[in-house]
């Protein structure tokens, strides 16, 4: 920095002040005559950094002066507020766009339902539009056909698998006891099931059939095996899907499992109480002794003549024609006409414009589909993880030893395919 002395501006450095200048050219004297000093002044010339500063500021100011308060206007280098946001939060937002997306699908799901009934019958729409309470025949407007819905593995336990087998009893039950009612058609899509739950609603078609004198009909869908067959055979006709898989005449017991040497090798010993040597057979904890086997092979045996008894009765074929049919095999609808086992290939539609005009029944009699109100069933679904352990794991838990000996337990005849 440069230093300046202090002086007048008609005042060079180095030169005495003039006289008549207007200057007191006379020195201050100090207490004892000596020329008094005043300390020197020294000034600092401005940063260019600071200058142009300055100038900004001077050239917003002037900016301001002739803008004035305009909001469009902004000086340069200013701080501009953010402008306040408009409209709805992010969070609402999101929440529009997801509630005008679940509106969009159902749209579209009544659309495609509606379609779909129109297209086909109304015993479809009647299916995706279940209400999720029971149909019975109550809602009849006037003369009608019943249909009964067999779906699902046929089971005496309650809502099994989709099946409602105390329902369909009770329907069949009030269909034969409703004068309004003309005719029973079964709509079949089932593998089969337990030989007892087969049986009760085959003899609830006999009984429907002996009271009543109306006409049954059976309609299979893409499967009606086993027991579904059983079902069927007392029906005054069958009609069977191009692509359906029936048959699958015989009986079962399922599987039984020998875990006693799995047990060993776990260092696993478990110990079964009983009064008489048979007592515990089956159990997965012990081995099955050849007379064990024999009587369960009877059980099997008796029921298998039971279910190719019925066949011959319902089908008018003679016994040993049935048994020859009766190895456990499906058939497809083409085989299985060719063998008397089925009537007629053709659609459910078919099947129902067969009812109305071999029994003169009317073009516009009402179909009534009968379904039950959709139940969850808690044990299905713990049934369904029991089954479904983790079966790769290298030493089992005790819970899924413990499933692997109850499964040797529930011993049941079944008529019913598993393929």
């Amino acid at each position: 920095m440069d230093n300046f002395e202090n002086k007048t501006p008609d005042q060079e450095p180095g030169k005495e002040p003039q006289k008549g200048s207007g200057q007191n050219n006379e020195q201050p004297k100090g207490p004892q005559g000596a020329p008094k000093t005043e300390p020197q002044k020294v000034y600092y010339r401005p940063s260019q950094q600071y200058q142009q500063q300055q100038y900004q500021q001077y050239q917003q100011r002037q900016q301001q002066q002739q803008y004035g308060q305009d909001p469009r206007y902004v000086p340069q280098g200013a701080y501009q507020q953010p402008a306040p946001k408009s409209g709805f939060p992010t969070w609402a937002k999101v929440l529009i766009v997801i509630a005008l997306i679940l509106v969009l699908i159902v749209y579209l799901m009544g659309s495609c339902v509606a379609n779909i009934g129109n297209a086909f019958n109304s015993t479809l729409e009647s299916e995706l539009m279940n209400t999720g309470t029971d149909v019975t025949t109550e809602n009849a407007t006037g003369e009608y056909i019943g249909v009964i819905h067999v779906e699902g593995t046929i089971s005496e336990d309650s809502a099994s698998t989709g099946y409602n087998h105390k329902y369909i009893l009770k329907s069949i039950e009030d269909m034969a006891k409703d004068d309004r009612n003309l005719g029973l058609i079964l709509y079949l899509n089932t593998p089969g099931g337990s030989v007892y739950a087969s049986d009760e609603v085959y003899f609830a078609i006999k009984d429907y059939q002996e009271k009543t004198k109306r006409p049954v009909y059976a309609s299979m869908q893409s499967m009606a095996a086993s027991g579904g067959y059983y079902i069927s055979a007392p029906c005054d006709k069958i009609y069977a899907n191009r692509n359906a898989f029936t048959g699958s005449i015989g009986v079962t017991m399922g599987t039984m499992y020998d875990l006693t040497g799995l047990l060993d090798k776990l260092g696993i010993k478990t110990q079964t109480i009983t009064a008489g040597e048979n007592k515990a057979m089956g159990s997965s904890t012990e081995e099955l002794s050849q007379e064990q086997y024999e009587i369960y092979k009877g059980l099997v045996d008796e029921a298998y003549e039971q279910f190719t008894g019925l066949v011959a009765e319902g089908r008018n074929m003679d016994i040993k024609k049935v048994k020859k049919l009766a190895d456990g095999r499906i058939y497809t609808a083409k085989q299985a006409k060719e063998n008397g086992l089925i009537d007629e290939i053709g659609t459910y539609q078919e099947c129902l414009d067969a009812m109305k005009k071999d029994n003169a029944l009317g073009a516009d009699v009402q179909i009534l589909d009968f379904w039950p109100a959709e139940e969850t069933d808690i044990m299905n679904l713990l049934n369904f993880a029991a089954e479904n352990f983790d079966k790769d794991a290298a030493i089992p838990s005790a819970d899924q030893i413990k499933e692997l000996v109850e499964l040797g337990n529930d011993v049941r005849l079944m008529c019913i395919y598993r393929g």
